[in-house]
């Protein structure tokens, strides 16, 4: 039972919770499996529950007028979505598309309003969580409209250091990095450009990339560049 609850240990939002809570919270909700490529949200769609990843990754996107996909990000275990619609009873922002088989763990509206009732620490834990998004939000919007596709992949690239990236000795390495295409979406460019941004910090000896997987020579010199 333990194994079975990890990813809502790992969740941000239910943090405070006590060891012994986790079985109300895992009474609440139901397993679903999505293959890749599965569309699980639709953008505009009614927003009725919260969802939690188990296992896999998904990526939420906007499409733009011009029929172009923008990646707002890309999320992985214990991660959540699907929060704001669930509150505000608003339809959903965005669409969240599964990047391979993924297991999901839901929980409906009425149960979940019913924890934050119950747990108050979870209502504070998702304001936190809310707010740490939004200024994630704001810091894309603001290297979307203010940088040049160059630094574009690289704030991209700081993102998934920061939130996957695995530091040592002043290196951070960034296993199963999304393909290029993917980055592409999410730094509002071209693949063949980051693909000639990649090659480009190579020779300026900031990354060393082998296959999906890429290690930023000296994080603290590749921040000062790209944020």
């Amino acid at each position: 039972m333990r194994e079975a609850m990890e990813f809502l240990r790992n969740a941000p939002i239910f943090e405070e919770l006590e060891e012994r809570d986790f079985a109300r919270v895992s009474a609440c909700g139901v397993r679903k499996s999505y293959k890749k490529g599965e569309v699980i949200l639709m953008e505009e769609e009614s927003g009725s529950a919260l969802f939690v990843i188990v296992s896999g990754e998904v990526k939420v996107v906007r499409i733009g007028e011009d029929g172009r996909e923008v990646i707002l990000s890309i999320l992985g275990p214990s991660d959540i979505f699907g929060e704001m619609a669930l509150l505000d009873g608003e339809a959903r922002s965005a669409s969240v598309v599964a990047l391979d088989d993924a297991e999901l763990f839901v929980i409906h509206r009425k149960d979940f309003l019913g924890l934050l009732h119950e747990y108050p620490s979870i209502a504070i834990s998702l304001l936190k969580h809310l707010t740490q998004r939004l200024r994630r939000a704001d810091a894309l919007i603001k290297s979307l409209s203010l940088k040049d596709a160059y630094h574009r992949v690289g704030y991209v690239l700081l993102q998934f250091a920061d939130e996957r990236g695995r530091i040592k000795q002043g290196k951070v390495e960034i296993d199963n990095l999304p393909v290029q295409q993917e980055i592409a979406n999410m730094a509002g460019t071209t693949r063949e450009t980051v693909s000639r941004t990649f090659s480009k910090m190579e020779k300026l000896k900031l990354l060393h990339v082998e296959g999906n997987a890429v290690t930023i020579l000296d994080y603290d010199l590749f921040r000062q560049k790209f944020t």
